[in-house]
């Protein structure tokens, strides 16, 4: 791989290489116990506090690392190496989905009694905003919060919720004005140990190292000081959280995918079939070529937009584009690198029959590809 300065500074390299350490040591040895647990365990995000992970581009009065998206873009390809997406996935949804609307629009207050203690690990956070009815379309949630004196009563539910059981509170987009279209919309921080609040863990095909679930809110009562930015702005804030998890699933997607390059052409390189190994037959070759390919094909989309990031440019567009892109090709190179394998590929000890199932979800969550192409094309004048 070409050297490139935006992410190979002598600093840099003492953050991948400290970021490889803990994955190999903490996070690859225990990757089927995670599955196992059907959860990420709690001890990993304190592990990753001390070692000042969580925070990466948050302000250091906030206990952030006040550094920039090539930073985070070092993190995600070195937690990609866990093996292990539904990990990344709960520790992603802490730190850039849950967290970023906090950070930015957040009171002193609510910063202090719950930024701090996430950065630091001491408690988990999630991201409640897709409904049984509302996924991609976001404006059709239907979770209503009612202002009640000093205190929002919230009722309704949400779906598909990543770190639903291990959570310590929520970033909720809830309906606070249903007269107001997307003026409507409110960010309110829920804690999980509120009387009428519960949860049910779904059960999922893939992801498995972190749980995902049902929310369920009734007349659960909380401060209107727990209102993150102002009344009415949710649905703004949501966007723009929503495109840090749409890059971040790009950088998790191309190095996974490359990861599994690697596993599978080992595997090729040992595997003898009619008398000589599978990676010397020339079809096999050829696949190699072609998904490699599409993997830096993918990489270097994704790393054009933290380029126009880092430079203060709008990627809105090309984020858009990336996640299309890292969804398609993800889905490619598990496929092909399952049928390589063979009979063991539809194994779950396989990474590439892990690769299979974990992929898959690239293309749904934080936006559907039909999503993507619909933000795109509108942002084309088409």
């Amino acid at each position: 791989m070409m050297s490139d300065d935006l992410f190979s500074t002598p600093e840099h390299q003492i953050f991948r290489d400290t970021l490889r350490r803990f994955v190999e040591t903490e996070l690859a040895p225990r990757a089927r116990e995670f599955d196992e647990m059907g959860k990420v365990d709690k001890s990993l995000f304190r592990k990753m506090g001390e070692l000042g992970m969580l925070g990466l581009r948050y302000d250091p009065k906030w206990g952030g690392s006040g550094l920039d998206w090539s930073y985070s873009t070092i993190l995600y390809e070195e937690l990609a190496r866990a093996d292990n997406a539904g990990v990344t996935m709960g520790i992603t949804v802490h730190t850039d989905m849950a967290t970023p609307s906090l950070h930015m629009f957040g009171s002193d207050e609510l910063r202090e009694r719950y930024l701090i203690p996430a950065i630091k690990g001491e408690t988990v956070s999630a991201i409640g905003v897709t409904e049984p009815d509302a996924g991609s379309d976001v404006a059709g949630i239907k979770t209503r919060a009612v202002r009640d004196g000093d205190d929002w009563i919230i009722n309704g539910s949400k779906t598909y919720i990543t770190n639903a059981a291990t959570a310590d509170w929520i970033c909720l987009l809830t309906v606070t004005d249903p007269e107001a279209g997307y003026g409507g919309f409110t960010q309110i921080l829920v804690p999980t140990d509120l009387p009428g609040f519960s949860y049910e863990l779904l059960d999922k095909i893939g992801n498995l190292g972190s749980d995902t679930g049902l929310l369920f809110f009734e007349d659960v009562r909380v401060p209107i000081a727990n209102t993150i930015g102002d009344p009415g702005r949710g649905f703004q804030q949501q966007m723009m959280q929503f495109q840090d998890e749409r890059l971040l699933a790009c950088i998790s997607s191309y190095a996974g995918a490359q990861l599994l390059w690697e596993i599978t052409r080992e595997y090729a390189e040992n595997r003898v079939l009619f008398g000589k190994p599978l990676s010397k037959m020339q079809v096999t070759q050829f696949k190699f070529v072609e998904m490699l390919t599409e993997i830096t094909a993918a990489r270097e989309l994704t790393r054009y937009c933290v380029r126009k990031l880092l430079a203060g440019e709008d990627a809105t567009k090309e984020i858009s584009m990336a996640k299309l892109k890292c969804g398609r090709m993800g889905r490619y190179v598990a496929d092909e690198c399952m049928q390589m394998h063979g009979g063991f590929g539809y194994m779950r000890e396989s990474a590439a029959g892990r690769a299979f199932v974990d992929t898959r979800l690239i293309s749904i969550g934080g936006g559907s590809d039909e999503t993507m192409i619909h933000y795109i094309a509108k942002m084309l004048g088409l």
